[in-house]
């Protein structure tokens, strides 16, 4: 793990959410990398106790976005609304700008649903030249971004839940 994101995984004041609601929405595209992404968001969120979890599948990483917003419309109000999205995907560099253009705009649109939702939506895209540098990202050097994006989650929820008090 890189010594960078060592006090990430540290779980002070996220014990007792037991009660919390995840949703996770992720690509099929680059399933193999976005499938272990979301395996080792459930893992960390099990080891919470955090049964109210949601799966929601998109094409790609474009998608993302618009797929966390209707999420969000279609369950205000109701005992789905969740306390955070988290967004997975990966893209990879290929031959033409066509990266460049998905991942500023789905930096962008998570960015805006973190300004406009009353949930956080956590950015858990990976944006890697290579299937290696991926790889490195799914328990290699640089840890397990679907571990790190379910603490985050679960850390923000706390948050909010201390803000409301």
């Amino acid at each position: 793990m890189s010594i960078n994101n060592q006090t990430l995984l540290n779980d002070a004041g996220i014990l007792h959410l037991e009660d919390a609601s995840v949703v996770m929405i992720y690509t099929e595209w680059n399933d193999g990398v976005t499938n272990e992404l979301v395996a080792g968001c459930e893992r960390t969120l099990q080891q919470y106790n955090i049964s109210r979890v949601t799966k929601i599948q998109v094409p790609g990483a474009f998608e993302l976005p618009f797929a966390c917003r209707q999420y969000w419309e279609a369950s205000k109000g109701t005992s789905a609304q969740p306390g955070a999205i988290i967004a997975f995907g990966c893209v990879i560099r290929g031959e033409t700008p066509h990266f460049d253009y998905v991942c500023d705009g789905v930096t962008s649109g998570i960015m805006q649903l973190n300004v406009q939702l009353p949930v956080p939506v956590i950015f858990g895209i990976l944006t890697v030249d290579n299937m290696e540098q991926a790889q490195e990202r799914l328990g290699g050097k640089h840890g397990h971004k679907g571990d790190e994006a379910a603490i985050t989650a679960l850390k923000m929820i706390a948050m909010l839940r201390q803000l409301q008090k």
